[in-house]
């Protein structure tokens, strides 16, 4: 698997039209895709567990995309291995009332991870410069005290300051961003129309956003250029095939979590000699 390409640690340079959304990232088929992801299932299970033993490193993965790009499946997916317990998931829909009484970053503050604990967020914080920025409305209610004229260049470095203050406190954080071509997207809503099981799923406005495709890939750019930073990377990931996406998100999280070096607790000589003792007193009785 081919991932140099794909991860993104410093933006200045950075293109959106140099990735492509078909690269196959070195995998060559769709078998050899599944059993990547199979392995890294397994993998992601024990790291998972000495993450929450040792109880000091917490995982914050943030998934951005355009409809239909396949956040949710690669988050069913490549978490179907782990332990719900050590797991959070959190989609940001559109912010409520109470929630834009509060500072844009507020809500997902709320909604990070503890220690030895795995964060996912479906959409995040970066929805503040995605389509708050394509739909200046969004802005406006917000009621800001300030017209900022550089509001944008702003929410870059406090969104950089933010994620930096986390990785200092023991956080480590990777960014997706599925990464799907115009085409693909009207395929998979048309597959969405046409499978009663997936009508759900669909929206007008699903539609209505697709108008401002090229103010959203010029968003997405902007962001990932002022945002990359080596411990907090963009992941642009070529998603119009899903099973190579999911296996290279998988790929990307088992490599940060063995970049942490994680163990289990070691035991010190009075807790061995506890562990001693409830062992002699269990084989000892019986009825104990």
């Amino acid at each position: 698997m081919k991932l140099k390409h794909c991860v993104i640690t410093r933006g200045k340079g950075f293109h959106l039209k140099d990735h492509d959304p078909d690269d196959r990232a070195g995998i060559g088929s769709d078998e050899e895709a599944t059993v990547l992801l199979r392995t890294d299932i397994d993998r992601l299970l024990e790291l998972q567990d000495k993450l929450y033993a040792q109880d000091q490193w917490g995982l914050l993965v943030i998934f951005q995309a355009m409809d239909a790009a396949g956040k949710d499946s690669a988050i069913k997916h490549v978490m179907s291995g782990v332990n719900p317990m050590g797991c959070s998931v959190h989609s940001f829909k559109a912010p409520s009332a109470e929630e834009l009484d509060h500072d844009y970053l507020w809500r997902a503050v709320k909604a990070l991870p503890e220690r030895g604990r795995i964060g996912i967020f479906n959409r995040s914080y970066y929805e503040e410069t995605l389509i708050v920025r394509v739909h200046p409305g969004l802005l406006q209610a917000q009621r800001l005290p300030v017209d900022d004229r550089h509001v944008w260049r702003h929410r870059f470095e406090d969104i950089s300051a933010f994620e930096r203050y986390l990785t200092r406190n023991g956080f480590v954080i990777r960014k997706f961003f599925l990464h799907i071509s115009r085409g693909e997207q009207r395929r998979r809503f048309l597959a969405r129309l046409e499978h009663p099981g997936k009508n759900w799923k669909f929206s007008m406005q699903d539609v209505e956003e697709r108008r401002h495709w090229d103010e959203y890939m010029d968003c997405y750019e902007q962001t990932i250029r002022h945002t990359a930073a080596p411990d907090a990377p963009w992941i642009v990931v070529p998603a119009n095939d899903k099973k190579r996406a999911r296996a290279i998100v998988a790929r990307v999280i088992i490599e940060a979590l063995e970049g942490l070096g994680l163990s289990y607790p070691p035991l010190d000589a009075a807790r061995k000699r506890d562990l001693g003792r409830a062992r002699r007193l269990l084989l000892r009785a019986r009825r104990f």
